[in-house]
């Protein structure tokens, strides 16, 4: 098993549950993190973001402890080809940190983001429904 950083719509536990399946979704309920020296972006005509490195920029997100095996498979495929995963290393709100996985937007990619940091609200307010209205990809990861 390992960690999952999420910092877009699987920041949502009825997303990310969705997401893994139901016999690998995480069993407890994701907490605060933060990755250092990255950036998050609205992506340019969808509801979701995506994350690049950036020296003195930081991503608020939400760490899954003991994500299943069984979920990285779903999980890569619901990122896609636009998004890589990498390990990185999150600091936890009292101070410790953890490794956990990441999904990075590919370099080649990032002229499709918009300037500023995606808005999580938002999204709650706005977006979030229409994402998962949108996404047929549910049943077929």
């Amino acid at each position: 098993m390992a960690h999952a950083f999420t910092y877009g719509t699987l920041m949502w536990p009825d997303i990310m549950a969705r997401v893994c399946g139901p016999d690998a979704e995480p069993a407890a309920t994701p907490v605060s993190a933060t990755l250092a020296d990255h950036a998050r972006h609205p992506v340019r005509g969808h509801d979701y973001p995506a994350m690049i490195p950036a020296t003195g920029h930081h991503v608020v997100g939400r760490l899954y402890l003991d994500v299943p095996d069984a979920a990285w498979e779903r999980l890569d495929r619901f990122e896609g080809d636009d998004y890589e995963r990498h390990e990185v290393l999150v600091t936890l709100a009292d101070g410790s940190w953890r490794r956990a996985w990441t999904y990075l937007f590919k370099p080649a990619l990032v002229a499709s983001l918009d300037d500023g940091d995606w808005d999580e609200a938002r999204f709650e307010r706005e977006g979030k429904a229409r994402f998962v209205s949108r996404y047929v990809g549910f049943t077929s990861i």
